[in-house]
């Protein structure tokens, strides 16, 4: 079989199964009494184990079934939860991890895991984190329990529920040999045979090759789905000499998960256990079936990004010739023409909305891998942290979403380390020694807002305006015109840092410079509020999408420009007797604000052509808080177009995002304004 056209499904559901992993034990140790936790990770343990064999991929299926191993200890209640034990299995789904991120990258996967598998030996073996005391009462719970229960991954109980519907119904038979047997191994044979003529062998318990090695007492069982009747399986086995006893009890296969095992059934009431299932496993059950029913009433199918970003260039053609078809119509008058394009438009506007859609991913994809970083962080500082996610489900370009990743590590390592105080510290001020950092993401308008907020020591203003003036960034008479806001912002400035003490974690001064320019490289912006001894709120502006946007085209002397619709305010036509001097700069009163004019012809340095006129056509934007007025020539309309990079030989070029082709060919620049407003 040839396995690389399954390479890219294996990668992506590996990735799945790892992030449930973290998530479920980031759960499990809120909950370490949870065994169904433990049997929702060792679900995604086994299949990722499974595909892993699969696949070919021997060192990442070893890991993965050694770490198996000790979450079924884990389940069967020989090992106690501890974080000692769940920071070794965090270690071995981060070496997981590292091999499937090999593997994606075109590797083969192999990675020294000597220490994390010694270290999952090891508790496995008893030989740490055990409780000794419990440990033998635990075995012997153990041993009984594995003769008398069945656990099932997500395959089997796929194969009996297909088999469910063609007919078959899935029976648990537990078989009981005299205790004079003496060649048990060849019964166990007779037995398997009798049950195979009947229907399919799904699994038994302890696993065939045990039973072959006659590994297990007098007792086994075995789970079959057949078209036969109980009572004739029972006496088809009872036909093999020197079986004592034979229990055969039906199932429904949608019932069955591997939380059964952690069910109270005691071998005298086995015939009745799926009927009067304890009252504590009841709610368990209750709570998996609807995880079952979202799994079957998913309608989605993978697509590869690549066919997306191929089908969205075409789609950005497709706009561009629209525009020059609409320009054709209006240079025409034909009237059949000009409804032709205009119901064209109306397509294309729909297609647009489906494919930007199609393109959107849910942040969660980025905020899932935050909660095991706090945890090993607030570890590692010896902190209590309590993360809240809050609208992971919100939606954003995947241009965008690839970006924000490393802008918000350092933001979250930041807070952790800087922003929220250690248990002392908080008892001492009368806080909750626990700190509470909440990550927020929603919509506004054309916008996404991600919102960091921490109840921790917020930013000492006194500090940072010290150290930004003993490194120059401001001057004293700037210092004392700064908002709070504004002087919270100063520590996004390059080699800011007012830490005491340089840590592995943040504090080197770089970091919130480069998360404010990777965030403004995304047309976004970053705010900052902060409170002294309450906490600070770090609030990351993004466009929804950066592939076509809706701009206000002006034309400067004979060229033309596009401003995004997203920064503009207003537009507005000033006389030049209202134009004022102030601090060496052209102001305007625009409704009571003094609001500063830039001159787009002299900032691109546009040749002149045309004679000034006594009014002055005006774009007002913002950026935060800031306004400006940019002066054109003249307006001359909104339009969607589709933002091209400049390529590699302009990248240093000032003030430009990107260029777009209008519809009569021309190219037009995009101003990017958030460079023209300090």
């Amino acid at each position: 079989m040839e396995m690389s056209q399954y390479l890219e499904v294996f990668i992506e559901e590996s990735k799945e199964h790892l992030q449930t992993c973290n998530e479920q034990l980031l759960e499990l140790e809120k909950n370490p009494e949870n065994l169904q936790i433990v049997n929702e990770i060792f679900r995604s343990a086994h299949t990722l184990k499974g595909m892993s064999a699969t696949m070919g991929y021997e060192d990442l299926a070893s890991l993965t079934h050694q770490m198996e191993n000790v979450l079924d200890a884990i389940r069967n209640e020989k090992i106690s939860v501890s974080p000692e034990v769940l920071d070794v299995i965090f270690l071995a789904v981060d070496d997981l991890e590292a091999m499937v991120e090999s593997i994606a990258s075109g590797g083969d996967g192999k990675r020294n895991v000597e220490e994390v598998v010694k270290k999952l030996a090891a508790i496995e073996n008893g030989e740490a984190f055990v409780e000794t005391g419990a440990e033998e009462a635990a075995a012997a719970v153990v041993e009984e329990k594995a003769l008398t229960q069945n656990s099932y991954d997500e395959f089997e109980i796929t194969v009996m529920q297909q088999s469910k519907e063609q007919g078959f119904n899935a029976y648990e038979i537990e078989v009981s040999l005299s205790a004079s047997c003496l060649l048990k191994a060849a019964r166990v044979f007779m037995i398997f045979e009798a049950l195979e003529s009947l229907g399919e062998v799904i699994k038994s318990n302890p696993p065939v090759e045990e039973l072959e090695e006659e590994k297990f007492e007098n007792s086994f069982m075995v789970t079959i789905v057949s078209k036969e009747e109980p009572s004739q399986i029972e006496a088809k086995i009872m036909k093999v000499s020197e079986v004592e006893k034979v229990v055969v009890k039906e199932f429904a296969a949608f019932e069955v998960t591997v939380a059964e095992e952690v069910t109270e059934t005691a071998p005298a009431v086995q015939e009745t256990a799926v009927a009067a299932v304890t009252p504590s496993a009841a709610p368990k059950k209750e709570e998996e079936k609807p995880a079952a029913v979202a799994k079957q009433s998913s309608k989605t199918i993978r697509v590869n990004i690549e066919r997306l970003d191929i089908l969205m260039n075409l789609f950005e053609e497709l706009v561009i010739d629209r525009g020059r078809l609409d320009q054709i119509s209006q240079d025409l008058q034909v009237q059949e023409l000009h409804e032709t394009v205009e119901r064209m438009s109306r397509i294309t506007g729909d297609l647009q909305n489906i494919i930007l859609n199609m393109r959107m991913v849910p942040v969660e994809t980025v905020f899932n891998r935050f909660p095991r970083m706090v945890r090993q962080l607030a570890r590692d500082l010896n902190k209590k942290i309590n993360l809240e996610i809050i609208g992971a489900d919100t939606e954003l370009d995947r241009t965008v979403i690839d970006e924000i990743g490393d802008p918000l590590v350092h933001l979250i390592r930041n807070a952790l380390d800087h922003g929220v105080e250690s248990p002392e510290v908080r008892r001492a001020n009368n806080k909750n020694e626990e700190g509470t950092v909440v990550l927020r993401a929603y919509h506004s308008g054309n916008h996404v807002f991600i919102e960091l907020e921490d109840d921790g020591a917020g930013i000492n203003k006194e500090k940072v305006l010290q150290k930004a003036l003993s490194k120059g960034i401001i001057t004293q008479e700037t210092a004392n015109s700064l908002t709070d806001s504004q002087i919270a912002e100063l520590i996004l400035a390059s080699g800011f840092s007012t830490a005491d003490k340089i840590s592995d974690i943040s504090g080197r001064g770089v970091g919130l410079d480069v998360v404010k320019s990777t965030i403004e490289s995304l047309g976004g912006t970053i705010t900052i509020e902060s409170q002294e001894g309450k906490g600070s709120l770090f609030s990351i502006q993004l466009p929804l999408t950066l592939s076509i946007i809706s701009v206000m085209l002006v034309e400067i002397q004979q060229e033309k420009y596009a401003i995004p619709l997203s920064s503009i305010i207003e537009t507005a036509i000033v006389n030049k007797n209202d134009v004022m001097q102030a601090h060496n700069q052209t102001v305007i009163d625009f409704r009571g604000k003094v609001v500063p004019l830039l001159f787009l012809k002299d900032i691109f340095e546009v040749p002149v052509t045309k004679e000034e006129e006594e009014f002055y056509s005006v774009v007002i934007v913002r950026k935060g808080e800031k306004l400006a007025g940019f002066v054109v020539d003249s307006f001359i309309g909104q339009q969607e177009v589709v933002l091209k990079s400049l390529g590699n030989y302009l990248t240093n070029a000032f003030a430009i995002s990107g260029a777009t082709i209008l519809g009569d060919g021309q190219v037009a620049l995009i101003v990017d304004c958030n460079a023209l407003i300090k």
